[in-house]
This record gives structure tokens, sequence and C-alpha cells, in this order.
């Protein structure tokens, strides 16, 4: 039995951004050869229509597959593996501890903390909404039971509102997970994060932090610095995990690792 961690661009997105390619080259097609109106003007700018529409849809499909290989756990980039791998290395448990992996997905973070902290527990926590259906908790139990770990658990959790009380956790995770929540201060849900975070406890959160989505990062590594954080430092992954041009490709411009102690 082998781990099954999917590909962080769904399956079904790439065959449906495809098909949509096939689509509009096939309207491209009709309306040249005048099969959807004989007039030469309503001929003319259908094709321009379906023209445009399929070089996009043609720009995205290249894209989409860039994406596909890239995120593949097992594939020839492993890029998917290189950022997990790379984000376990900086959780850090004491004996007996107990770590949180918000928006666990298929438990590869969870699982690779895990496997570091043979002594300690993890728990991974996902809504698992329809975004990414073929993520669950049964997929994550599964991997666990594949890659043979036994100190992690996984249970439904809201990243908005963890249902846990201040000081839980000896150590806080996340990996490329904010960023898809739409509508809601991404300072604020680092905030709710690290409110779980014991004392002394350890952080590692990744994500596009971008400007935009983020706003100063600098300011807010000030600010946990003044609520009396031991350390705080930001790590530009996009030369860690990837070069800077195949992160600009691959919308991960941005990307950012918040790690420190509590």
């Amino acid at each position: 039995m082998k781990p099954d961690y999917k590909n962080w661009m769904p399956k079904g997105m790439l065959i449906s951004i495809l098909a949509g390619a096939a689509a509009a080259l096939v309207l491209f097609v009709l309306a040249v050869v005048g099969v959807m109106s004989e007039s030469p003007t309503a001929r003319l700018v259908l094709s321009i229509v379906f023209g445009v529409l399929t070089l996009g849809m043609f720009f995205f499909s290249v894209l989409g597959i860039s994406w596909y290989r890239a995120f593949d756990y097992n594939g020839k980039r492993q890029m998917s593996r290189q950022i997990i791998e790379g984000v376990a290395d900086h959780v850090k448990l004491p004996d007996g501890g107990r770590g949180l992996d918000v928006g666990c997905g298929s438990g590869a973070l969870t699982i690779a903390c895990a496997k570091r902290n043979p002594n300690a527990s993890m728990l991974g926590v996902d809504r698992w909404g329809k975004e990414y259906a073929s993520f669950n908790k049964p997929l994550c139990e599964n991997n666990a039971k594949a890659e043979g770990v036994t100190n992690v658990s996984f249970q439904p959790g809201d990243a908005l509102h963890l249902d846990f009380p201040d000081g839980t956790f000896d150590a806080v995770t996340s990996n490329y997970v904010y960023h898809n929540i739409a509508g809601q201060n991404k300072q604020d849900l680092l905030l709710e994060t690290l409110r779980v975070l014991k004392k002394g406890g350890t952080f590692a959160i990744h994500d596009i932090m971008s400007a935009p989505r983020y706003g100063d990062m600098d300011v807010f590594v000030k600010r946990l610095k003044d609520m009396g954080y031991e350390k705080v430092e930001l790590i530009d992954t996009s030369k860690v995990f990837m070069s800077p041009r195949e992160a600009k490709w691959l919308g991960l411009a941005g990307s950012t690792l918040l790690v420190g102690i509590k």
C-alpha cells in the first residue's frame, strides 16, 4: 500500500480546462467556415471572439499542465514533496507534545511532521470542501497507515475559528491554505492559528504572503515581536523550493514561510 497525497492541481479541474480549450477550438472552426452565420461581418466577429477565447483557453491549458506536473507528489519535479519536507523540518515538538496542522488536505504535512517527532503527536484539521473534493479524512488516515505513522490523527476543523482553547498546542503549521480563503484578513487568520500555540511553542506557516493578499508582513513580524514572541522570521521560499521564474509562472510569487517561537 502506497500513500496517495493527490495533486494540488485537481485532475478534475485540469480536465475541465482542457475540455474548455477543445470546445473553444471547435467553436472557432465553426465560426471560420461559416456554420454559425452566413453574414461576412458576423462570421468575422464570431471568428475573432472565439479565436481570442481559444487562445486564452489554450494558455490556461498549458499553465494547468505545468501546475499538474510540478505538483505531482511522485512526479519528476516533486515540488510539493520538497515544500512539505521543507516546512516539516521547522516543526519541533517536545516528547509528549502535540502539534496542529491547519488545512491538512491529504495529510502530507501532518504526517511529515509526525515522522520527525515520533515521541509526540500531530493533529490535522481541514474542512475538506468541495473545491478539493478528493481530499477527505479517510484519505488522510489511509496515507498515515501507508506510511506506518501512528502518532497522528485527523478531524474536521475551520481555520477561521479553531475549536481549541488558547495555548493548546506545542507547535502549529500550515501550508498554502489561507490564500484560498476569500474575504478574510490573512493576518487575522495567522493570529487565529497562533492563538492556540503554547508559549515557547514553534510555528511554521507557509503561504503566498504577497502584499496584495497579506499586507505588510514586516509590520506583522514587528507586531508579533511586540507581543512578546521569542523569535519570528520570514523566509522567501520562492528562492528555496523553486526558482523565482518558476514561482512567477506557477502563480507562487510571494511564497513565504513564517517561522519562529512564541
